[in-house]
């Protein structure tokens, strides 16, 4: 089963695409009439606390329920199929641009081997990996190819599938997070630019580095929109959802009058633009795949949180983009199914449904 942006057998782009988070659900399933691509169904449904923990999942009844529960209440129309594309999470995915000289596709299958057992911290056993070709224009080297290569740990992707199984469903491909966004929020004819994608999500931020669509760098930290509630509640002693309320209605609060909500939350603003240039710095200066990023794109939710985005962009000294998960879709003058303020939460379960939408024949 693909991990990677290869293409599966799909014989009636009738599959949807479910994200599995920490704390939620989201499941999106679109459909084309041949000229247009609409968002037939969606939704979110929230997970309780600890049942998915850093990606993986430990409460599998009720992870079960919140899916039957996604299927069950999804709009505008019903989730008819069992076929689904489920995501991964990056934080249990060891991602890894690797060069091998020339050889035959036969021969690559045996170097991935030897490369993998030196670069990933996991014994091979335990690890489902996967792998594609780089196209050569994007890390050139003399008489050499580059690969990407992912590998998880079976534990994660077998208790996965059991959970999706149990649910119902047929799943007919996994992906990391990072690569189903990239389909979502990176316009395909840019296929030069280098971009780093802030994902703030339930419990962690990640960030993603693709070159020419192609994720090179990835990693998380455990920063997220709930670090600034809490900030919020401590700082003002009051409960979390309480402060939850307050982040929702003032954001970030006011950086020029520096009014009592932006003093609790600058510690945590500036923790989050530190980790975007340090990532900037280890992805340039480290890896050396590219000499600049060229943008970078904030999604998940915490997203929406009223003045982060300009607070980080003038921070940084750089332009922030909010994602627009619509822009590889042919939606032609219809408006999306979900709110703007909403989509980039959906930006990985969209990602998965478009793979399930295009891609009908194998590689």
């Amino acid at each position: 089963m693909s991990f990677l942006n290869k293409k599966i057998f799909n014989d009636d782009s009738n599959v949807f695409g479910l994200d599995l988070s920490d704390l939620s659900i989201k499941a999106v399933q679109i459909e084309n009439n041949g000229s247009i691509d609409s968002i037939s169904s969606y939704c979110s449904v929230p997970i309780p606390a600890n049942c998915i923990s850093d990606g993986e999942i430990q409460n599998k009844d009720q992870v079960i329920a919140a899916i039957k529960k996604a299927i069950e209440i999804a709009s505008p129309n019903k989730i008819k199929t069992k076929k689904v594309i489920c995501s991964l999470p990056e934080t249990k995915a060891f991602l890894r641009i690797i060069s091998v000289p020339k050889m035959d596709e036969s021969e690559i299958k045996e170097a991935v081997k030897w490369e993998m057992e030196a670069n990933i911290p996991l014994p091979l056993e335990q690890v489902y990996y996967d792998w594609q070709i780089i196209p050569e224009n994007l890390f050139p080297e003399k008489n050499k190819i580059s690969l990407l290569v992912v590998a998880i740990s079976k534990n994660v992707v077998d208790l996965a599938i059991e959970t999706l199984e149990l649910a119902g469903l047929d799943p007919v491909g996994l992906e990391i997070e990072s690569i189903a966004q990239a389909r979502s929020l990176l316009l395909e004819s840019n296929n030069e630019e280098t971009v780093l994608v802030v994902d703030i999500g339930d419990r962690r931020t990640s960030f993603s580095v693709t070159k020419g669509g192609v994720p090179c760098f990835t990693s998380s930290i455990p920063l997220c929109g709930q670090s600034l509630t809490d900030a919020i509640s401590k700082g003002m002693n009051v409960s979390f959802e309480e402060a939850e309320k307050i982040k929702i209605s003032y954001g970030i609060g006011n950086d020029f009058k520096n009014d009592a909500i932006f003093k609790l939350s600058k510690p945590i603003l500036e923790n989050f633009a530190q980790e975007i240039d340090q990532s900037i710095d280890f992805y340039l200066t480290g890896l050396k795949y590219s000499k600049s990023i060229d943008k970078i794109i904030i999604c998940g939710g915490g997203a929406n949180t009223k003045g982060i985005v300009p607070y980080l962009s003038k921070k940084l000294g750089r332009t922030i983009e909010f994602g627009n998960p619509w822009i590889n879709m042919k939606i032609g003058k219809e408006l999306p199914a979900i709110e703007k303020s909403q989509s980039v939460q959906y930006s990985t379960a969209i990602g998965l449904a478009l793979k399930g939408l295009h891609y009908e024949d194998l590689s």
